[in-house]
């Protein structure tokens, strides 16, 4: 058994031209919105229940499913409409829709990703990981460092200089960027002690002193963060290519 968790509560600021009057999530991209293309990927992998988190037109994402009939999924809602939690507190929010004692996957809606979703399981596994965060080589000012054995050991971001350390090991890193996919197990849940509206990265730097928060270094050909809209009319070309290709 396995859980999923689509991040589509945000407020998609950076694509306002397209999010003025619907949610990020059902922006079009192919003649399809980012969030159908986010659960037919997750359909494709195999997972048991997927939930959703909702805030921005929340009722708009609620219709679309019901148009589609669930895609023919178990989907459950994790209702923000009062407060967009961040990352962990979404999470949070979300414990008790999730199947017990199941993996859960966590995607954010406007990532186009070819991943293979099942190694990124496979490496969870092998190495028996709290959480195991799918990263990409550095093209941001924000890095997230792992040390020699692919564990979470510090962060960091080239703008503003900041570090946050969680221990000595960050002094022989691999730096790289996070893709927005991750993998955690059930039982962290029990041991998120944050309250409110958080950031998962913060809870994921907490928890790595003493839990393994493992890496996966992803070399797949496709990775694309959507939020912008040159970046949506880039994905747009790559796919008609793909598919005349």
């Amino acid at each position: 058994m396995i859980n999923a968790m689509i991040f589509a509560a945000g407020l998609g600021t950076r694509l306002q031209h397209y999010t003025k009057n619907c949610p990020k999530a059902l922006v079009s991209l192919n003649g399809k919105p980012l969030l159908e293309h986010c659960i037919l990927k997750l359909k494709a992998f195999g997972v048991d229940r997927i939930v959703i988190n909702v805030h921005h037109y929340a009722d708009q994402i609620e219709a679309f499913l019901v148009s589609k009939d669930n895609f023919g999924m178990d989907i459950q809602i994790s209702d923000e409409r009062e407060l967009l939690l961040d990352t962990g507190g979404a999470i949070k929010k979300a414990k008790s829709l999730f199947l017990p004692n199941a993996p859960i996957l966590i995607y954010n809606v406007d990532i186009l990703s070819s991943l293979n979703l099942k190694d990124l399981l496979v490496a969870h596994e092998s190495k028996h990981a709290l959480a195991t965060l799918n990263l990409r080589d550095k093209n941001t000012n924000r890095h997230l460092c792992f040390n020699q054995e692919g564990l979470l050991c510090a962060w960091k971001n080239d703008a503003t200089n900041e570090v946050k350390i969680v221990n000595e090991s960050h002094l022989n890193s691999n730096a790289y960027s996070f893709s927005g996919i991750h993998i955690i197990d059930y039982k962290l849940l029990a041991l998120i002690k944050e309250e409110g509206v958080f950031s998962i990265i913060d809870l994921y730097l907490r928890l790595a002193k003493d839990y393994p928060i493992a890496g996966y270094h992803d070399k797949s050909e496709i990775w694309m963060d959507l939020g912008k809209p040159e970046e949506l009319l880039k994905a747009e070309l790559l796919i008609k290519k793909l598919a005349k290709d």
